[in-house]
């Protein structure tokens, strides 16, 4: 990717056997990617965890919302990577691309 500025590109994935839909701009995939990368997870057992985090929240965001926050305050601020203890409840999910 050559510039940072780019229209949300829509994803499927499945959480806990159910289907649902994300937008987020390709930046912020290329970081989720990443991030569930190095906890040894697929992409979609790390949004199931982000997705849980976020309901449990006094005023839960939108799920592509909670996702940003969750990589601005867990991958891009140093010194507060707090995730390695989402990889050890993390259950196995499936992504692809939306048509």
């Amino acid at each position: 990717m050559t510039t940072p500025y780019h229209p949300p590109v829509k994803h499927s994935i499945r959480i806990d056997g159910h289907r649902t839909s994300i937008s987020l701009e390709p930046v912020f995939w290329d970081l989720l990617r990443a991030a569930a990368a190095r906890r040894g997870v697929a992409v979609s057992a790390l949004v199931a965890m982000i997705d849980a985090e976020r309901i449990r929240s006094e005023t839960p965001p939108g799920l592509a919302g909670a996702i940003r926050v969750w990589l601005a305050t867990h991958e891009l601020t140093p010194g507060n990577q707090k995730g390695d203890e989402i990889a050890s409840a993390a259950p196995s999910n499936s992504v692809d691309r939306a048509p």
